[in-house]
């Protein structure tokens, strides 16, 4: 008689291997660099900041790290399919913290964006970018078959609805963001060319009325300092005592940097606060200043990094949900840096939008983390579906 054969389990080397594949060990990588540059450029910016606590911003800006970090595991490790069918139920969760903030929200440097809680400043607008792409996401593959004008029109309604409710915050960087995040969806989701061009056509309209043709009729849709701030990076030596001073500020504190720094002791433009939001709107400055060319390349690196693996995990996403989610993700996240960066080298105008993972903040921290778990996710199932195909073709 012969002996049965007995179950073997897996391997220690497969289990370690499937654990591997809900991590994409590049992204991760990209993402505790950018933290760790973050963690010694305010570290350095922000040591006189408050008296007697020269690592304030530094043991706050670690926990909300160390935070981010655990929820994009757990995130990493949820079915993102299910979602989409909780659509409805996000989008209400976007609208209604939205408004609960334009609720009870008190004005913090001319903008209604933060919640104040004991410990932490909720910025919901922050948690909203992740919301939003989300739940178009689930919109779009539910209407999928019937993309048309009618199906772009209403997920440019749906879109602009929270964007507007951050208008009114007057948080102008994160409705900025908002827009892009819905085109990026449309654009994923294979939408005519010649709905982006009406898109277009009114956009350009809008921002005619909301400049000019508001105001001639006495109705200021932008407050002066936005409106000074929109157009002070076309000349900022026009006005450089007020509109145009942060910008100056800032090439200033880059072009001094040179090729390897200043070094924290001699960063003057950060140290003695000739650099505005040191550690918040323009920590790319700072980065200039007290490392140089090098540091902000590798910081540069470290984000050429993080948005390809992003651009991978969209390629590979197993259904159009998937992609929908990476692409709103990478686009939003790109858009994020290009606009931080351009504002610190005088080509983009001062929006109040932060560098992803460089900038200090609890709600940009976590909700990026939030983002990027979200990308695992999809890369995760992507490569377990490609994993269990192979190992079906092996045994077939």
């Amino acid at each position: 008689m012969s002996t049965p054969i007995q179950p073997v389990s897996d391997p220690p080397a497969l289990a370690v291997r499937e654990w591997r594949l809900r991590i994409d060990p590049l992204l991760l990588l990209a993402s505790i660099g950018l933290v760790v540059c973050s963690v010694i450029a305010i570290a350095g910016a922000t040591r006189s900041d408050i008296t007697g606590e020269p690592h304030f911003f530094v043991y706050r800006q670690i926990l909300y790290a160390g935070i981010g970090l655990v929820l994009m595991y757990l995130v990493s490790r949820i079915d993102y399919t299910r979602l989409q069918e909780l659509r409805y139920a996000i989008y209400g969760l976007l609208i209604a913290s939205l408004v609960v903030t334009l609720g009870i929200a008190g004005a913090t440097r001319g903008a209604k964006a933060w919640i104040e809680l004991p410990f932490f400043q909720l910025q919901t607008s922050e948690f909203g970018k992740v919301l939003l792409v989300v739940a178009l996401s689930g919109f779009v593959v539910a209407r999928m078959r019937l993309m048309g004008r009618q199906t772009t029109a209403r997920i440019v309604l749906l879109g602009l609805i929270p964007t507007m409710l951050v208008m009114a915050e007057n948080d102008l960087g994160s409705a900025l963001v908002y827009g892009v995040g819905i085109l990026a969806v449309l654009f994923i989701a294979g939408a005519p060319w010649r709905h982006f061009t009406a898109l277009t056509a009114l956009f350009a309209v809008a921002t005619a009325i909301v400049l000019v043709g508001a105001p001639a009729a006495g109705v200021d849709v932008l407050k002066p300092y936005q409106k000074d701030r929109l157009t002070s990076f076309l000349s900022p030596s026009a006005d450089p005592a007020d509109a145009g001073y942060q910008q100056q500020q800032a090439k200033i504190a880059i072009g001094s940097g040179e090729k390897t720094g200043r070094g924290v002791q001699n960063a003057t433009q950060t140290g003695l606060d000739f650099l505005p939001e040191h550690h918040t709107d323009f920590i790319f400055a700072v980065i200039g200043e007290t490392y140089g060319f090098a540091g902000c390349a590798l910081v540069l690196s470290l984000y050429a990094l993080l948005i390809w693996r992003a651009l991978h995990i969209l390629t590979i996403a197993k259904n159009l949900f998937g992609a929908l989610l990476a692409g709103g993700i990478t686009v939003m996240l790109l858009f994020q840096l290009f606009v931080n960066v351009g504002m610190n080298v005088g080509i983009m105008p001062i929006t109040g939008v932060t560098a992803p993972l460089m900038s200090y903040g609890g709600s940009s921290l976590l909700a990026t983390f939030l983002a990027i778990g979200l990308l695992q996710s999809v890369n995760a199932q992507a490569r377990e579906t490609a994993a269990g195909k192979g190992r079906a073709s092996v045994f077939e």
